[in-house]
């Protein structure tokens, strides 16, 4: 399992806390409910046991709410659950959670309504409820937080690939979403079929509208309302020139990142000349070139011809890979050592000499084991050859090119005496000339054989004159050596009479016998020898005292430095959104990979393409593209895309002149921490009944400032357009809202008028009781006045 890093496992640390608590307070005769623990453990269990295709699946309430250990008292406020490695989920439902058309759909169980159960390209419905129910806990207000295991696992049915607890991209499961909401929710019962057709010629708002109202024949759903836009496609063939122009619905904008065409390379160069130190350069070559761009530009810093350089990659005192010309520069990583070899001749015009890779190789037994060890040693390298030499030429050629390592003791051993083989051999073996696994190594035979011992001497260091078979002889070029070298000499130890190493071929992993003939002791190269492979090189075996004494391992290390080693490239600080914008409405010319079949030419062609935007969405999610990969690499763009929160218009972009507003406010963004080999998705949001911004990282949920919103964290963006706020009328769901308002006005204005005129009556029926108690009043006196009289 791929871990994303601590944060994921701190939030399933917390729950396992409180799940071990609340098992504890159970014990303790605690409130919490056994039943709900039991449901809980019955639906991880139902989870643990079944496949990708459930017949059926417990209801969708299954959340554990349980677990909460506090109540929030704010809608969307909840956090979600981190099940293991499962951030990039929190983080996409997070965001589609904060889209206020989206929510306000399912919380008012509209989708219910337009459920596409029998859909073939949807879920059965399942995926819409797994989401409603979800959103709903979300939106409840009752809890800090809920786990989302049903949610997952429904998800997990219908897309394998997020089934397990490996990490994932957020954008992915959210394309995955919008598109199974979408086909789950479709109005479109049965779809009908339509042909397309090319623009022809035909105006663009007309192929614009035709386009469209295709579209909308086969989908049509609440994503499409709110999410889906019209795009222009066009493309030019490069040997017709046919323009084939295509409007083209999409969900979402994957935007490139604007990024340098160019890259730096450390690499050493390894001249011709053996007593030339190796010197490492700093190049500057296209990010999207050739290995014959990297040969270029050395050419230029060190004077070295670039048909007669070869670049390979160095691990472990072995050719890791020898490169071709016209393999891509994205086949060399950053930690590679790359070594270019200066050789003498032109390998694609000249056939007559062959170029071959030299492993150094320590040959000592091992303890206890009745076989011999070969590790590999010092720094490999590049030969040139003709193809047919003797046995002692090819061995003055490879002592020459070791010149640089090897040392002469300071005290000869006068006892040491070393009688000239009878045959010349390669490794000793007089009996076929190749070194066998296992066989011994002495360089001498018991027999003396004056003709041999003569053609087995090698001149002395002191001696000027040259021999036959030395290195440096008449024809240079035969040689394998530049004119240059001619005068260096003959090299070090050329007069010590018993040789330093032996050598054998290897090819594919086995010794290869087929480039010696023992009738006249010559080594001859075929044409499968002119192949340059790694694969198949020459093994120089040393005795471990020999290898001591006279091979220094420390010139191996020791290299010059180019001036061009202090260059130190500019980074830009940031990026605009608006650059990203502009990039991806470039016009570009397609992959060999990927070609475009032209009509006209009845054949695929590298095409021109460019891309307009040409209608936009209500809701427009931008994804970043901050992940590259190759064959040979994944990396992660983490420059800084500086995104406007309010008014981001994208009037400037579209083409098409009677588009409408298209001003733009940011709602939510959803955040990648890290690089490829492991991170952390959270996400800010814009709640919508309090319009302020709140931070979600998995469980936890706390209040955000809009100066956090904006960094290099930043992957995909969602901006809902101004004039589809809540308030505008935009959505028929937003219409009914104001509608019922308005009725409920409307019924509260009339019962006030009913109750304003109930008490005017009351008023009116209170002054006439006032006016006849009065009325009432002024005969009393004389019944006073009577009584009194009496």
């Amino acid at each position: 399992m791929l871990l994303c890093c601590w944060w994921c496992l701190r939030a399933e640390r917390a729950e396992l806390e409180r799940r071990v608590e609340r098992v504890l307070s159970v014990e303790a005769g605690g409130a919490q409910a056994p039943d709900q623990w039991d449901r809980s453990l019955h639906c991880t269990q139902s989870v643990k046991n079944s496949s990708y295709s459930l017949p059926s699946y417990p209801p969708y309430n299954s959340y554990d709410y349980s677990d909460h250990a506090r109540h929030s008292e704010k809608p969307g406020l909840c956090g979600l659950s981190n099940l293991g490695n499962t951030c990039f989920m929190n983080s996409a439902t997070q965001c589609l959670s904060n889209i206020p058309p989206l929510t306000e759909y399912f919380l008012k169980d509209k989708y219910t309504d337009e459920l596409n159960e029998d859909n073939p390209l949807g879920m059965k419905g399942e995926i819409a409820k797994a989401y409603a129910e979800l959103t709903k806990q979300l939106w409840s207000g009752k809890y800090s937080y809920v786990t989302p295991r049903a949610f997952k696992t429904q998800v997990g049915r219908f897309a394998p690939q997020f089934s397990g607890y490996q990490q994932q991209d957020s954008h992915e499961l959210l394309a995955f979403l919008l598109d199974g909401l979408h086909e789950d929710l479709n109005r479109i019962r049965k779809k009908p079929y339509i042909q397309l057709k090319d623009a022809d010629g035909r105006p663009d708002k007309v192929v614009a509208e035709e386009a469209w109202e295709n579209h909308i024949k086969r989908n049509d759903s609440i994503i499409v309302d709110i999410f889906h836009g019209l795009f222009k496609s066009t493309l030019v063939c490069p040997v017709c020139a046919k323009i084939s122009v295509t409007f083209d619905p999409f969900c979402y904008l994957t935007l490139p990142l604007p990024m340098k065409k160019e890259r730096t390379l450390e690499v050493y160069l390894v001249r011709l000349d053996p007593l030339a130190k190796t010197t490492q350069y700093k190049l500057t070559v296209p990010k999207v070139g050739y290995i014959s761009d990297l040969c270029t530009s050395l050419s230029t810093l060190s004077g070295v011809p670039a048909e007669k350089m070869i670049v390979t990659d160095i691990y472990n005192h072995r050719f890791h890979r020898i490169f071709a010309t016209n393999e891509n520069l994205s086949s060399i990583m950053e930690r590679d050592d790359i070594y270019v070899f200066e050789v003498a001749v032109n390998r694609m015009e000249d056939t007559e000499h062959v170029v071959i890779p030299v492993h150094l190789r320590e040959k000592y037994k091992q303890s206890g084991y009745n076989h011999t060890s070969t590790p590999l040693f010092g720094q490999p390298f590049l030969i040139t050859v003709p193809r047919t030499l003797s046995e002692d030429k090819l061995y003055n050629l490879l002592l020459l090119s070791l010149c640089r390592h090897l040392r002469c003791p300071v005290e000869e051993e006068e006892s040491e005496e070393t009688v000239p083989t009878k045959q010349h051999t390669i490794n000793g073996n007089a009996t076929n000339g190749i070194l066998e696994e296992g066989s011994p190594s002495e360089m001498e035979t018991d027999e003396q054989d004056d003709e041999s011992s003569q053609d087995q001497e090698l001149p002395s260091e002191c001696d000027n004159s040259q021999s036959e078979d030395s290195v440096v002889g008449d024809n240079e070029l035969e040689n394998g050596v530049g004119q240059e070298n001619s005068t260096k000499g003959p090299p070090p130890l050329a007069g010590h009479k018993k040789r330093l190493f032996t050598f054998q071929f290897n090819n594919m992993g086995k010794t290869d016998f087929s480039f010696i003939k023992e009738e006249s002791r010559q080594i001859r190269f075929d044409e499968g020898h002119l192949r340059l492979s790694d694969r198949s090189y020459l093994s120089l075996d040393w005795e471990p005292e020999t290898k001591k004494k006279y091979f220094d391992e420390t010139v191996t290390e020791d290299f010059d430095k180019h001036e061009s080693m202090e260059y130190k490239p500019q980074k830009k600080a940031f990026f605009k959104l608006n650059d990203c914008i502009e990039l991806f409405t470039t016009k570009e010319k397609l992959g060999a990979e990927d070609p475009w079949y032209c009509p006209n030419c009845k054949q695929h062609q590298q095409a021109t393409k460019k891309l307009d935007l040409w209608s936009l969405p209500p809701v427009l999610v931008v994804h970043l593209k901050r992940f590259s990969y190759s064959r040979y690499m994944r990396d992660k763009l983490d420059s800084l895309v500086d995104f406007p929160i309010r008014d981001l218009d994208m009037s400037e972009f579209l083409i098409n002149p009677n588009a409408g507003p298209c001003r733009y406010d940011l709602i939510a963004v959803s955040n990648h921490y890290g690089g490829m080999g492991g991170g952390h998705y959270t996400a800010y949001a814009k709640n919508k009944d309090d319009d302020k911004w709140y931070y979600f990282d998995d469980s936890s949920v706390s209040p955000a400032s809009e100066d956090q919103i904006v960094s290099k964290a930043a992957y995909v963006l969602f901006y809902q357009r101004q004039d589809t706020v809540k308030g505008t009328g935009y959505f028929a769901l937003d219409r009914e809202d104001h509608e019922e308002q308005r009725s409920s006005s409307a019924q509260g204005g009339a019962t006030q008028s009913e109750e304003e005129e109930e008490e005017e009556e009351e008023e009116e029926e209170d002054l006439n009781d006032n006016e006849n108690e009065e009325g009432e009043e002024e005969p009393e006196p004389n019944h006073d006045v009577t009584m009194n009289t009496n």
